[in-house]
């Protein structure tokens, strides 16, 4: 399964220059775990980190523009460092499994003279096979909206910088010569330049490599679960996934009651062991043909339905359920699951947070989480912890809790990650 090793995002709200993770001129830099988890006080930006993955997310499906002012992001003026002019980037570093070679996705967004947001550049690049050091090599390279692409598993032309403000009919020709490849080589021009390169180009089986990285970001679930959601009563019938605001964890339970009998048994009996009180979770319809999810709790002959249940109950049910899918999505991303949820119940979350993000190869998702509980981050690994904070000038720093040797040694020396965020040893010094 796909896994992303690295990230960096160019003015991006109060992001004006951050990097995660091993980036393709970076590879002295350890990439990122299965599971990561970002730390840090109220508005440093985590919110901000989130977001630049629902704004990915959503811009590839909608188009940059409906993204820009979707899900109260009032606009690209208001999304883009303030005071700052250029435009707002983000770079992926990833792989499509532990043995392929890496690939990196860059894409700038600017404003046109009207205001409207469109994609300013867009570039997909691979070091070829051997290759260990130097640039690497571009497979599809986009200049507002116009520019090549290479068909198949082809390698791709090495761009020098002059080269990445080409005009493709000049380069085209230039190519000429190699007949081989450029034959695989196809100029390409948006008919949108609001909507991403890889959208389109993904959608085409010549350019498999393109569409492995659009499913890849198309397959990201972000989480905006609300309790509130979860009590709605929605139609009935099975769905198999969990949606992001999850109103359907009703069809969710249907559906896994329906297609894994056995294994829904199995996944019930753990989750009820988890979240305190819970005996057996089943489902219900009415007569109008909607869904009732029961709780039965210990001690009472009657179920109480999901709209008497408390926020922690749902919260941890959907999260554990949300494990155990069948299809897990590559990528999992969730804003400070511990909202709701008893204190006790977080080092059990995120051990099965953990279980999940290294069972890679059956499947498991890598997982990203914001957090500011130091109950949650006692279970954390300094690898797996980002602190975020903010400077004098607004502006969010981060770095990885493992690069400091004092947070390494006293957690070596048994004190837990959480209680040194807790006494202030995680804060910038």
């Amino acid at each position: 399964m796909a896994k992303i090793e690295g990230l960096h995002i160019k003015n991006f709200k109060t992001l004006k220059d951050v990097a995660l993770g091993r980036l393709w001129d970076k590879q002295r830099i350890k990439p990122l775990t299965p599971m990561t988890a970002v730390i840090g006080k109220n508005g440093v930006g985590k919110s901000a980190l989130f977001d630049a993955f629902g704004f990915l997310a959503d811009a590839l499906k909608a188009g940059v523009e409906e993204a820009c002012d979707s899900r109260g992001r009032g606009g690209f003026d208001k999304m883009r460092t303030q005071g700052k002019t250029g435009p707002i980037e983000f770079e992926i570093y990833y792989r499509e499994n532990s043995n392929a070679r890496p690939i990196t996705y860059e894409v700038a967004i600017e404003p046109d003279k009207f205001g409207r947001p469109y994609v300013l550049k867009e570039r997909l690049r691979q070091r070829r096979r051997g290759q260990r050091h130097g640039r690497p090599f571009s497979f599809l390279i986009l200049n507002n909206g116009r520019g090549l692409a290479w068909k198949g598993e082809q390698e791709g032309h090495q761009f020098n910088e002059e080269e990445e403000t080409f005009d493709p009919e000049r380069l085209l020709n230039k190519l000429g010569a190699e007949k081989e490849e450029s034959s695989e080589t196809e100029i390409v021009e948006l008919e949108d330049r609001r909507k991403f390169g890889i959208a389109t180009l993904g959608a085409l089986k010549q350019h498999p490599r393109i569409s492995a990285f659009r499913r890849f970001i198309e397959g990201w679930y972000l989480s905006y679960f609300t309790p509130d959601a979860a009590r709605s009563l929605p139609l009935a019938g099975p769905q198999s996934r969990l949606n992001t605001h999850g109103d359907n964890l009703g069809n969710v339970v249907q559906f896994m009651k329906r297609e894994h009998p056995q294994r829904f048994q199995a996944i019930l009996k753990n989750i009820a062991g988890k979240i305190p009180g819970i005996d057996r979770i089943d489902t219900e319809r009415t007569s109008d043909g909607r869904l009732l999810l029961c709780f039965n709790d210990k001690g009472f002959h009657d179920p109480f339905y999901a709209q008497q249940m408390s926020d922690g109950t749902l919260k941890m049910f959907a999260y554990l359920l949300l494990l155990e899918d069948p299809s897990p999505p590559p990528f999992l991303c969730i804003e400070e699951p511990e909202n709701g949820l008893y204190h006790k119940l977080l080092e059990t979350l995120a051990d099965e947070f953990r279980e999940h993000a290294v069972r890679r190869r059956g499947g498991g998702s890598q997982i990203f989480v914001t957090t500011h509980q130091p109950y949650l981050v006692d279970a954390l690994d300094p690898n797996e912890v980002w602190i975020l904070d903010k400077g004098s000038d607004g502006l969010s720093t981060i770095r990885r809790a493992s690069d400091d040797s004092l947070i390494n040694n006293m957690v070596e020396e048994g004190l837990t990650l959480g209680g040194l965020w807790y006494s202030d040893y995680l804060n910038a010094r």
